[in-house]
């Protein structure tokens, strides 16, 4: 399997590096904060005019119609800067499914909306007092309504940013959409959330790499000593490891079956187990400090712990792959058999 870029990824890449570098610091996150508020209008009208939302919306709704592949290396760019915007849930995940069911609906064309989606395996509703609607389940049936038709109780969230709700509503007050894919939601949030955690993880060793090249102990860096060489090392790893699993379920997530169900629980376990491991091991780095609020490491293992137990805690993901395993077990020889009889 060929996990080579093209030009056009690696552009799309790089663009929403660039963005997200240059909008979403640790200082913004700071301000927002002050400011009790998890959306900055400014920046999403960047994301917007930069054209990340349109990835995955096919021409016939006014998108670009690029794979999962494409937009999974914008959700890992998102995580690298632990954005707040719900650019993975809207654009990656609700807007594709509206899309699907109601290419002309006139959302689609109201480019600052973001979309909510309370999808049955999710408890809560990220986002959703912010969203211009909110897509709903009932019997396998999608509706949508706006936030001041429904019902919306605000729940604890360890994520400051990830705003989560319960919803009560009422399916007379929702606009019905029919039949939806709910399973394609899931796949493609779960794949997502694995990308982005590959972006967490990464940025979490960046930040403990800069630290103790800074940090001295005993006249030189911390850096220099072998137990926090290997606890990085480890981190490290530990992302070099989960990137191919990343990249493989991006690829085969058009295949709708038990294998690549399997290699998209498999990303999100061990990408957020990575991101995970990435973030203990930062914060252990910095020190007594690495647990304050002031060091910004904090904040990547929040949202890794978050992303780790939504669309499908470990167990649930864990129990996918078991399935692949006991009913399509495969030999050495096997693993990429689908490839050779598809070549």
């Amino acid at each position: 399997m060929d996990f080579t870029l093209n030009d056009e990824q690696l552009m799309f890449a790089e663009t929403a590096r660039g963005l997200f570098a240059d909008s979403c610091t640790p200082d913004h996150w700071r301000k927002m904060m002050e400011a009790g508020v998890a959306r900055d209008d400014a920046r999403w009208a960047s994301i917007v005019e930069t054209g990340l939302t349109l990835v995955l919306l096919p021409e016939s709704a006014g998108g670009i119609g690029l794979s999962e592949t494409d937009f999974a290396l914008i959700a890992r760019e998102a995580g690298y800067v632990a954005l707040p915007e719900p650019l993975v849930e809207s654009a990656g995940v609700a807007a594709p499914m509206l899309a699907a069911l109601a290419p002309d609906h006139a959302l689609l064309a109201d480019t600052m909306a973001t979309i909510a989606i309370a999808h049955p395996l999710n408890p809560f509703v990220a986002h959703a007092d912010s969203a211009a609607a909110i897509l709903l389940e009932k019997d396998g049936e999608a509706y949508l309504a706006t936030p001041d038709q429904v019902t919306l109780t605000a729940q604890p969230s360890i994520d400051p940013f990830r705003r989560l709700f319960s919803v009560t509503w009422d399916a007379a007050n929702a606009t019905a959409l029919g039949k939806a894919d709910w399973d394609l939601a899931l796949d493609r949030a779960a794949l997502f959330n694995a990308a982005m955690g590959l972006g967490l993880a990464q940025r979490s060793v960046d930040l403990a790499v800069e630290y103790a090249k800074e940090r001295q102990q005993f006249g030189k860096p911390i850096g220099s000593y072998q137990a926090v060489k290997h606890h990085l090392a480890t981190a490290q790893v530990a992302i070099e490891f989960a990137k191919p699993v990343v990249a493989a379920a991006a690829a085969e997530i058009s295949a709708r079956d038990v294998q690549a169900r399997a290699r998209i629980s498999h990303a999100k376990l061990v990408a957020l187990e990575a991101a995970d491991t990435a973030a203990r091991a930062s914060i252990q780095v910095h020190g007594a400090m690495g647990y304050s609020w002031e060091v910004d490491v904090h904040l990547f293992l929040k949202r890794a712990l978050a992303l780790s137990q939504s669309w499908g805690t470990p167990a649930f993901h864990r129990a996918r792959i078991a399935t692949r395993i006991f009913t399509q077990p495969m030999g050495p020889d096997q693993t990429f058999a689908r490839e050779t009889e598809n070549a």
